[in-house]
């Protein structure tokens, strides 16, 4: 395992191929790589008694003219009045995925029963956590913050601001967590990303159609447009790091980044983001370990995340 935090530990070496030589290589596992979203993990985790209540919910979204729906996890002491208010963490799905894929093909509402938090995991269809450049209702950046965050704290015992607010996300949930982020720094005190799909707005329906994959190239296209669009610009979390002054880097999230060693499908873009948060001091940690872009892994660190979250809240 690599473990690497700015101002902790050092990294050095070669960061992989360039992004582009590696794309023809890299989407012939993309169909696989998202398949294994539907398998589930089977180990017990802690007892019954220490798993933390998982209540559904749903948002009427203005903003995209339908019900959203989504999931929360309560601690187990949520009903004890006496326990005040707490932090909240949202886990965001990947692609192909629902809101309900946390609690149903992981453990988190048993990990989460170690912690103080309330988790949530929104519904994100295929849209990228984003506003899309061609379809109007296709909001899900705007509504993430303008309608979900709003409606937890309103019904929730929150504490309703960025020292106790944090993100994180799986494959297209990855790249929604850091970008979330990124362009609201004022929001999160900490974001994650897991097996990331960070390179997200260099996909093309084009580019990923001789590979066989093109509907997922294609939901790039409808959220982002043109490759040359000023939406994909400004929604390029390389571009986001990069341009970024040193008082904007001053205002970034700690950002937690892991990738599995056998991941053909994000390992040599997660490596090239980590040069890039490296090369601009951004605080971050960044793990990586056997494991490919499947459940076990996403289990194993969403745990690593809650326990990574505990500690910043402690501070």
């Amino acid at each position: 395992m690599i473990r690497n935090q700015v101002g902790l530990a050092g990294f050095s070496g070669k960061l992989g191929l360039p992004m582009k030589k590696t794309f023809s290589f890299l989407f012939l596992f993309l169909s696989l790589a998202f398949t294994t979203q539907a398998q589930s993990t089977s180990t017990p985790g802690p007892s019954a008694a220490r798993v933390g209540q998982v209540i559904e919910g749903k948002v009427v979204s203005k903003l995209q003219g339908r019900d959203l729906p989504y999931r929360v996890v309560l601690p187990p002491d949520y009903e004890l009045k006496d326990r005040g208010r707490y932090p909240v963490i949202y886990l965001l799905h990947g692609w192909s995925g629902h809101y309900d894929n946390w609690t149903d093909k992981t453990k988190v509402a048993s990990y989460a029963a170690l912690h103080h938090f309330i988790i949530v995991t929104p519904e994100g269809n295929d849209g990228w956590y984003s506003d899309s450049e061609l379809r109007p209702t296709e909001k899900y950046e705007s509504y993430i913050l303008q309608e979900l965050i709003p409606e937890i704290d309103a019904k929730y015992r929150t504490i309703a601001d960025r020292e106790h607010r944090m993100i994180a996300g799986l494959s297209m949930g990855g790249y929604g967590a850091i970008k979330f982020g990124l362009k609201f720094p004022k929001k999160f005190l900490l974001v994650g990303s897991f097996s990331g799909a960070l390179a997200t707005t260099s996909f093309t329906e084009k580019l990923l159609a001789p590979s066989g994959v093109g509907s997922i190239g294609r939901s790039v296209d409808l959220i982002f447009g043109t490759e040359d669009s000023s939406v994909r610009k400004a929604n390029d979390i390389f571009a986001l790091v990069r341009d970024a002054s040193p008082e904007k880097v001053k205002s970034f999230p700690f950002i937690y980044e892991s990738c599995g060693t056998e991941d053909a499908l994000v390992f040599a873009s997660n490596r090239d983001f980590l040069a890039v948060l490296t090369s601009k001091k951004i605080p971050h940690e960044y793990r990586e370990h056997p494991g490919g872009h499947s459940w076990p892994f996403w289990d194993d660190q969403v745990r690593e995340f809650l326990d990574l979250a505990e500690r910043m809240i402690k501070k």
